[in-house]
């Protein structure tokens, strides 16, 4: 029957846009799968380079190839000159918008950038998850005043960002605080960025295009989340027994709670059980920490039940954003630079997309329902 579309869903919501191996939300279950395994699985105990492998690759690596894969990564952690001088122009702007200009400029050191062979792929996938961390290092110390600090290639990634930021080597427990963090962020199913990526590279673009792309869709705060607040939360209250009244004094005035609730999971987010236990180690190794923390597992226990009470029926849980602010504060980094250290973690499941959308080979073109005046005269 010509003429009969099927009515558009609102931001395609629950339309299957694409078949994948690379993970797979469950937000019922309140179950994340990445390459076959869950996250509690992954997080905590395979390292963030091995966890990129699973991705890019299909199976997690033997001591050889992880080995190799540390070496190559390792030696791609420095910026080409002409970045470093665009991080340097954006000094004053969010790391967010540092890293995705950055980024754009990642393909001038390439001897082809257009080559989207698989081999190409999975070069460009290291060099770009070799690099952000080193973008936004560059930009946390320029933005303080301070010189950027060159990679060390004898560090393992998360510890050669920590590195880089603070000028020291770092707490072994610190850097295993950030590599668990990267694992757990790594890939989430169909979320906006991915599929931005993935609608760039279905066109035949290039890796450092659709990457670019992805990180201006995680700019927009629908989508890269709100970790930052949930300290100045935690901050405002103050104490947990001030919890109840300003909890509730924020939803009387239709304001929403930071750190709870998710468009997926309508049970507690998986990678916030992750990074709970993370938090906890943290500030068990850094006790000027453990107040805050003892103060957001408390508000955390009020806000789920003020929020059941005021809100029934709405499955607002705990999230990502919750225990990410706590954990990436822990390690000395500022609230403004959350959105871009995720991008850290989530570079390598973008790139993994790519190089997925690369071997499909196929335009991503939706339809769209014109709802538009017609039969309009120019005189």
């Amino acid at each position: 029957m010509s003429g009969i579309t099927t009515p558009a869903r609102r931001g395609l919501d629950g339309v299957v846009a694409a078949q994948t191996r690379l993970s797979h939300v469950d937000g019922l279950a309140g179950e994340l799968i990445i390459g076959g395994y869950e996250l509690k699985e992954l997080a905590g105990r395979v390292t963030f380079e091995e966890a990129a492998h699973l991705l890019w690759r299909g199976a997690l690596p033997g001591p050889e190839p992880l080995l190799a894969l540390r070496r190559e990564m390792a030696s791609q952690r420095a910026l080409p000159e002409e970045t470093l001088q665009v991080v340097r122009a954006s000094r004053t702007a969010p790391p967010i918008d540092a890293l995705r200009m950055a980024c754009a400029t990642l393909s001038l050191d390439m001897a082809d950038p257009n080559d989207i062979s698989p081999q190409a792929d999975l070069g460009d996938a290291q060099m770009l998850t070799a690099r952000f961390p080193s973008i936004v290092a560059a930009h946390a110390r320029l933005s303080a005043g301070l010189e950027p600090i060159a990679p060390r290639a004898d560090l393992s990634h998360a510890a050669n960002f920590l590195y880089m930021v603070h000028g020291k080597e770092p707490d072994p427990i610190a850097a295993r605080a950030l590599d668990t963090y990267w694992v757990t962020v790594i890939d989430h199913g169909m979320n906006a960025s991915t599929f931005a990526a993935r609608v760039i590279a279905s066109t035949r673009s290039d890796m450092v295009s659709a990457v670019t792309g992805a990180v201006g869709a995680l700019k927009g705060p629908l989508h890269g989340g709100a970790p930052g607040p949930v300290l100045d939360m935690l901050v405002e209250i103050g104490a947990a027994e001030k919890a109840e009244g300003w909890l509730k004094r924020e939803l009387a005035a239709g304001e929403r709670i930071m750190g709870f609730g998710h468009r997926v999971y309508k049970v507690r987010d998986p990678r916030a059980e992750v990074l709970s236990k993370v938090a906890d180690e943290m500030s068990a190794a850094h006790l000027e920490d453990r107040r805050l923390f003892d103060l957001a597992r408390a508000v955390e226990q009020i806000a789920l039940r003020v929020l059941e009470e005021e809100k029934p029926g709405r499955n607002l849980k705990t999230n990502v954003e919750f225990y990410t602010a706590l954990v990436l504060q822990s390690l000395g980094l500022k609230p403004r630079s959350f959105v871009a250290m995720f991008a850290c973690g989530r570079v390598a499941g973008w790139c993994a997309h790519v190089i997925e959308q690369h071997a499909e080979d196929h335009l991503i073109r939706p339809q769209s329902e014109y709802v538009g005046p017609r039969g309009l005269k120019t005189g």
